[in-house]
């Protein structure tokens, strides 16, 4: 499983490109615009073609935007989980019993161990020094110990990938190994290929 991140910003050739990273076979993208209103969000999921909508994975306006359109699901970021408390496992129930899928992230490897709701995957991060965020170190952190799908983030790019994949992550996900390359979808297709490869 490979995940890319949306950049945080929008850019004049961002929905072009990711129509061209679905046609290449990007199967999981996550819609982080924080700064975006629902208007925003409502715009940009207008923009792409409804035959991807389902592998979209939103993270704000959960209810509205999976209301309107045919998602795959949601992903809580720690923050938004944490805060649930107790009715974190509700909220998620709230999207799975309609089909949506649900993921969420961790910083902790601890913490994700011991979280006893169950989630579609959970990203950890960072696995490796970040691309697009210069201050954020790699931890290098080794997961084969923990059943359950895990997603490494944080400096991943197809020179990585194997080396996730080999402490135990089941999928990567990236941001800008990928936004931040010369060319976007030739940076994605050779990361699905060293995947694939280091998955033979």
């Amino acid at each position: 499983m490979i995940i890319l991140i949306s950049p945080e910003e929008t850019s004049e050739n961002e929905i072009a490109t990711l129509h061209q990273l679905f046609e290449a076979g990007l199967s999981h993208f996550h819609l982080r615009k924080p700064n975006a209103s629902l208007d925003d969000h409502i715009a940009y999921l207008n923009m792409v073609n409804a035959t991807y909508h389902n592998r979209i994975m939103t993270h704000n306006f959960h209810k509205e935007l999976c209301n309107q359109f045919n998602i795959m699901g949601v992903h809580l970021e720690e923050a938004m989980w944490r805060a649930q408390g107790d009715r974190l496992e509700a909220y998620v129930n709230s999207f799975t019993s309609k089909d949506n899928s649900v993921s969420s992230s961790y910083h902790e490897p601890e913490d994700l161990a011991s979280q006893a709701v169950r989630f579609a995957y959970t990203l950890l991060s960072p696995v490796f020094s970040a691309i697009s965020k210069s201050d954020m170190q790699g931890r290098g952190f080794d997961v084969r110990h923990i059943n359950k799908d895990i997603v490494g983030m944080g400096g991943i790019n197809a020179t990585t990938t194997p080396e996730a994949l080999k402490l135990g992550f089941k999928g990567v996900g990236a941001l800008g190994g990928v936004w931040n390359a010369d060319n976007p979808v030739a940076a994605f297709i050779e990361m699905k290929n060293a995947f694939a490869k280091a998955n033979t």
